[in-house]
């Protein structure tokens, strides 16, 4: 152990987005392995709590969540309602008493949330995303690893004092969604396979009616294809049913469904995108179709995988609405045919 005294109640801060925080679940989950009587707290904000708690309030990882609506609160800092909650989370986060903050985004207004618990420790990357938040961070980690879930189990371990290994974390579970994903796939005979068209930006995004190709493809080989739909993607969804002949489904999803629904399917073939995140948490196997992101940083991982990304394709985060070059050279028929190889290795 190092020389600081052991923690035992910890804040965890990594506020979204639902990738960023599913990069962030196996070091924690690690954390909590090694330590299963330390308290753990996460600060997060409201959209994403569902990826850290059940109905009922179950949550398997972390005894408390505390709700940072940043983002409206950006929108209005000086309204009383802003400041009233402020106040209000400062107050939820002093009376949790905590001995260790752990910053796992490394942005300012999550290193400004993470400094409202007044921890006696608060540690975070060396070289984080935002330059100036290293300088609220009382210990830095320079980590070595490259992906970021690395980077993530390289701070907690280094918070901890001891190595730590990332593994799946438990995700929660919601007894209704639970049952509509039973009723969702009842018919199937074949494999389940997702697809999940929509991302962050249309630079990452492969096209429609190559989602729709490879649902009508798949489908002849026997699969049951479903297509995802997060908020304002339904028209993205619709254009792959339509691509696919009628033969995907595009049922409704929530984030609650989205996570019971891949805990029953057979491989998730998406983009850079939170849902391909989740299906690597649930332990699933993926197809990733990669353009202006880099795989190696932040991919899949700890699953069986297949990455496309052409050679020439660069990272560039510049949020373009044209899909990026490299990612168009990628043909129905590749994916395809990284699908049927997982498909056939799973067997």
């Amino acid at each position: 152990m190092s020389q600081q005294s052991e923690p035992s109640r910890v804040l965890i801060v990594r506020l979204g987005a639902m990738g960023d925080i599913l990069h962030a679940l196996p070091a924690v989950a690690a954390l909590r392995r090694a330590h299963p009587t330390w308290y753990l707290g996460w600060a997060v904000e409201p959209r994403w709590r569902t990826l850290l708690c059940g109905d009922d309030g179950e949550m398997p990882l972390v005894d408390r969540t505390h709700l940072v609506n940043a983002k409206e609160w950006a929108r209005a800092p000086l309204r009383g309602e802003t400041l009233r909650e402020i106040a209000a989370l400062r107050h939820a986060l002093r009376a949790e008493r905590y001995d260790l903050c752990i910053d796992l985004q490394g942005a300012v207004r999550s290193a400004l949330a993470g400094r409202l618990a007044a921890a006696p420790r608060m540690i975070g990357e060396d070289q984080p995303r935002e330059w100036v938040a290293r300088w609220l961070f009382g210990e830095r980690v320079v980590t070595h690893g490259v992906h970021v879930i690395e980077q993530a189990v390289e701070v907690c371990a280094a918070a901890a004092g001891e190595p730590l290994s990332p593994i799946l974390p438990p995700l929660p579970i919601n007894r209704d969604a639970e049952q509509w994903a039973d009723g969702v796939v009842r018919e199937a005979i074949g494999p389940v396979v997702l697809l999940s068209p929509g991302a962050g930006w249309g630079a990452k995004r492969w096209p429609a009616d190559r989602y729709g190709a490879v649902a009508a493809e798949l489908h002849a080989q026997g699969c049951m294809v479903l297509v995802n739909a997060g908020p304002q993607e339904q028209e993205i969804a619709a254009e792959v049913v339509r691509a696919s002949g009628g033969v995907a489904r595009a049922p409704e999803f929530t984030l609650e469904r989205l996570i019971s629904l891949i805990r029953r399917v057979s491989l998730v073939i998406a983009g850079d995108t939170g849902p391909l995140h989740l299906a690597c948490a649930l332990g699933k196997p993926v197809v990733g179709i990669y353009g202006p992101t880099d795989p190696k940083r932040n991919g899949p991982f700890g699953v069986p995988f297949l990455v496309l990304r052409h050679p020439d394709s660069k990272r560039d985060h510049s949020r373009h609405v044209a899909p990026e070059a490299g990612l168009l050279t990628i043909t129905p028929q590749y994916v395809v045919d990284a699908a049927k190889y997982l498909l056939e290795k799973r067997c």
